[in-house]
């Protein structure tokens, strides 16, 4: 039995390492599923390393497979992700962050300048750094052994068009039920192949996401 949405990745990187994950506009924006795991491992590290546990972590990166990496590196971490992007109203993202209070923001090189005029006084992580974190086995270890199947694993918010946006949160066991039964009703497999338009703050970007981790696809 699943008991944590990283179990899919831990099967798939064992299985198909060098098949390609999530890709981009470019072949140079790919990453293979080994790419996947490992880069989101050293996220994770860094996250352990500083003790942060059931945290909301926000993710301020545009549609791209990093995102996706640093959405897997949070969970790697024991924390929750919360994914924002350029696209949403600057006064929904500033109701975000008044309501959330989080540590850290995860950006990029095309989103640090934007994320520094944020009413937000927490940190700023470059995902290019984080990804050079050692990857520390043993503490990831005792994350996972620390994570239930009803901690959190996102928090989407609503658009907040009857007022203050309001987060939605689902845990790993929920997001595991719903992805076994559309896997399992749509005939999901190592040869699925899935074409993104949601932006990834949206919840129906999960059916790429990980229905991509479950089959190999």
């Amino acid at each position: 039995m699943q008991n944590h949405i990283l179990d899919y990745l831990d099967q798939t990187v064992r299985r198909v390492p060098d098949k390609l994950a999530f890709g981009g506009v470019s072949q140079e924006d790919g990453v293979t599923f080994r790419q996947l795991d490992d880069r989101s491992r050293s996220i994770g590290s860094y996250l352990a390393a500083l003790g942060m546990f059931r945290q909301p972590v926000v993710v301020f990166m545009n549609r791209h497979p990093n995102a996706v990496v640093a959405f897997l590196g949070v969970l790697q971490g024991g924390c929750y992700y919360v994914p924002i992007d350029e696209e949403m109203p600057r006064a929904r993202i500033d109701l975000i962050l008044q309501n959330l209070h989080p540590r850290a923001i995860i950006c990029d090189e095309t989103t640090l300048d934007t994320a520094r005029t944020f009413d937000f006084d927490g940190e700023l992580w470059l995902y290019g750094d984080l990804i050079q974190t050692p990857a520390d086995a043993a503490a990831l270890a005792n994350v996972r052994s620390r994570t239930i199947d009803t901690d959190p694993v996102y928090v989407f918010f609503t658009s907040g068009s009857t007022g203050i946006p309001k987060g939605v949160a689902a845990c790993h066991r929920s997001l595991i039920n719903y992805i076994e039964q559309l896997s399992e009703t749509l005939g999901f497999n190592e040869d699925t192949v899935f074409a993104n338009q949601t932006p990834l703050y949206f919840d129906a970007s999960l059916k790429d996401i990980y229905p991509t981790l479950k089959c190999g696809a």
